[in-house]
């Protein structure tokens, strides 16, 4: 009845192959087998044992048939073994319906013409998905012989009757075990699913062989007599055999079946395992590449990271096939693009995908590009699986490519889905590493800081103690070489004081007086201020929002940002140029953030300084607000420093933007003040001043 079912079932799909309708005849072959032995019993008459006979012939034609739809041949040719049951069924056709059937001689060989042509398909096609290139074809195909041979081994048994032998047909259950992962190997596409199903299906038919078994001795050793007696003590050995029983089953059958999924889920466990615990990058990749390598479930791993200097993407470590060292964000932006949308890509989809396309006379910009974003991924072009490590905001910051050379299709989907939980844990450890080098920055600079601050203190006495004997010594009568270097001493101790009391204001920063502050009135007061004191021929040009609200903050301390960001730039442009001091409004839907204190707002407000120098490198770019770092012979290094922790302490940032040979922009992004503080602001929004001292 069961596999009368599976055969109706699969005729009842609406989407059948060659194959499909094999297994159909194969599994109704069986179902009429079992019929005839029934019918046989029952009627005993002749014509039921010549139906078996007949039907039994039949089921290795069906199977041998079925196993090479299943795994067929490259060359698409049917197999000598195919061929000789084809030829040898027409004379064991004849035995089993003429009347020497009978004969145990005739049954014999029927028999074994039934179990061996069976075996020998069974090992056929266990030979032929070793030769598949596909792992998962692999799988699948182990799959089924496995249970096949179990299903033949027992249906051994159910033949043995046929040569006169009377033994309980035991292995019809597992004949309906192996027709029904037949028709679900072709029905589910995700291994996983096949493996969950059938183990399930396993485990309860060990679970009924043990029942069965159990009710024997009860029923045979303590007599039917006491039948509710033997139930009870049937039951209760079930509930206590079930839960061992299950556990033992399905964790051989994991180590059967799973045996190389089980080696890579080892493998990510591992690797998630550490990197809870990992705060360096280098410790991180180390982690994920030593991992994927011992579970000898990948042939190359390439971790890539984006370099902090650049757009590119920078080789941090990997194994296997030589991957090019970096990757270029521009070449490989298609293939980043899909990332953005999903965890992982399969390269050997995008082939298909874009052969597919061409085949149909579709010219998909979209296949090409993505396909030619993975060509440069130089030998892990064609196979492999690419996954993405993605940052909160969505950005891809890193790239973990996976690959086994060996075979095609290497990953199965599970697998896929298994390896991309490695992007959110390598995300995480960036995370957490940024924040670590944050924490030990602040610490060095809290220690830093405490330490400049005493010896702040220690110097200044005798700078005015030195200043004071050099200024006493000026006054007397001395020779011209003399008062040079009585000048220099005056000189180099008023920088030193200077130099000093940037140490003292980056230690111990004063809060100042925040009010709501005219942004506007400030940078044009500070650019008046300045204008006296330059040199050269610079021009600056204002470019300032009127509607532009007001910043809580010290307006000293922003006047003093201002005016350390306007030297910084007419430093960069030699005393020629062009210096632009822009205010306009930010808003919070362009998808930014603040860093201060101040948190989240609604509004925020930009105060710019533009100049058309020389820029910045990227080496220097990462060091500008370290302290003490300095490219003027004559600065602290403490200017930028000082102005970012005066920013920060208002709750806001200084971005900056610079490419080499085309000037720099550094951004003061201020919180607006409260609503009630804030009113709009009459300024001019656009003029020039020449600083040589002609306004325009």
């Amino acid at each position: 009845a069961f596999a009368l079912a599976i055969a109706v079932s699969i005729l009842l799909r609406t989407r059948k192959q060659k194959a499909h309708y094999l297994l159909s005849a194969f599994a109704g072959s069986m179902s009429l087998w079992y019929l005839g032995q029934w019918l046989f019993g029952f009627f005993r008459a002749g014509i039921w044992y010549r139906f078996t006979a007949v039907l039994a012939i039949l089921i290795p034609q069906f199977a041998l048939h079925l196993f090479d739809a299943i795994a067929p041949r490259e060359n698409r040719e049917s197999s000598r073994l195919l061929k000789v049951s084809t030829v040898l069924a027409v004379p064991m056709l004849v035995l089993g319906i003429s009347s020497y059937q009978s004969k145990g001689i005739v049954r014999g060989v029927i028999f074994v013409y039934v179990v061996g042509f069976v075996a020998a398909g069974l090992v056929a096609l266990a030979t032929q998905g070793r030769r598949s290139s596909s792992r998962a074809e692999k799988e699948r195909v182990r799959l089924l012989v496995v249970v096949g041979s179990l299903a033949l081994a027992s249906s051994f048994f159910d033949f043995v009757w046929f040569i006169g032998a009377e033994i309980p047909p035991v292995g019809a259950v597992l004949s309906v075990v192996f027709l029904f992962a037949l028709s679900e190997s072709m029905r589910r596409e995700r291994l996983v699913d096949l493996y969950e199903m059938i183990g399930r299906l396993i485990v309860s038919t060990a679970l009924a062989f043990v029942l069965a078994g159990i009710f024997y001795v009860f029923v045979t050793f303590v007599g039917f007599e006491k039948m509710y007696l033997n139930a009870v003590l049937a039951s209760i050995a079930i509930l206590v055999l079930f839960e061992p029983l299950r556990i033992m089953v399905e964790e051989q059958i994991h180590l059967i079946f799973f045996r190389q999924r089980h080696e890579l889920e080892s493998a990510v466990r591992e690797i998630q395992q550490r990197l809870v615990h990992a705060l360096e990058v280098e410790e991180m990749a180390e982690a994920v590449v030593s991992a994927l390598e011992r579970s000898r479930r990948a042939t190359t791993v390439a971790l890539y990271l984006v370099d902090p200097d650049g757009d590119d993407y920078v080789l941090r470590h990997g194994f296997g096939l030589k991957a090019p060292s970096r990757l270029a964000r521009a070449s490989a932006r298609a293939l980043l693009e899909r990332l953005q949308r999903s965890p992982s890509v399969l390269l050997e989809d995008v082939v298909r995908e874009t052969r597919a396309a061409r085949l149909h006379g579709e010219q998909s910009a979209q296949h090409e590009a993505l396909l030619a974003a993975s060509r440069g991924l130089g030998p892990l072009a064609d196979s492999g699986l690419v996954i993405g490590v993605r940052e909160a905001g969505g950005e891809v910051i890193g790239i973990l490519l996976v690959q086994d050379e060996r075979v095609r299709d290497a990953f199965s989907p599970d697998e896929v889905s298994l390896l991309e939980n490695l992007g959110p844990a390598i995300s995480m450890v960036l995370e957490n590493s940024k924040a670590y080098d944050r924490m030990k920055q602040r610490d060095r600079l809290a220690v830093l800081g405490q330490m400049a601050a005493g010896l702040a203190h220690e110097i200044k006495n005798p700078l005015g103690a030195i200043k004071g004997a050099a200024q006493l010594l000026s006054d007397a009568e001395h020779d011209v070489a003399s008062r040079d270097f009585l000048e220099i001493i005056i000189e180099e101790v008023d920088r030193l004081d200077r130099v000093v009391g940037s140490v003292l204001d980056y230690a111990r920063p004063s809060k100042g007086d925040p009010a709501a502050v005219d942004v506007n009135a400030v940078v044009t007061r500070t650019v008046e201020i300045m204008s006296p004191a330059s040199e050269g021929s610079v021009q600056v040009r204002y470019a300032l929002d009127s509607m532009v609200p007001k910043v809580r903050i010290d307006a000293e301390q922003l006047r003093q940002v201002i005016m350390n960001l306007a030297h910084n730039a007419l430093h960069a442009m030699n005393g020629r140029g062009t210096l632009t001091v822009f205010t306009r409004h930010r808003s919070v839907q362009q998808s930014w953030r603040g860093q201060g204190e101040g948190g989240s707002v609604d509004e925020w407000v930009e105060i710019g300084v533009r100049d058309t120098g020389q820029g910045i490198s990227p080496k220097i770019l990462n060091n500008l607000f370290v302290p003490f770092f300095s490219t003027k012979t004559q600065g602290t290094g403490l200017g930028l420093a000082i102005s970012q922790r005066i920013v920060q302490a208002a709750g806001g940032s200084i971005e900056v933007v610079s490419q080499e040979g085309s000037g720099s922009t550094f951004t003061v992004v201020l919180p607006a003040a409260a609503l009630e503080d804030s009113a709009s602001i009459s300024a001019g929004t656009s003029s020039s001043l020449d600083l040589g001292g002609r306004q325009s």
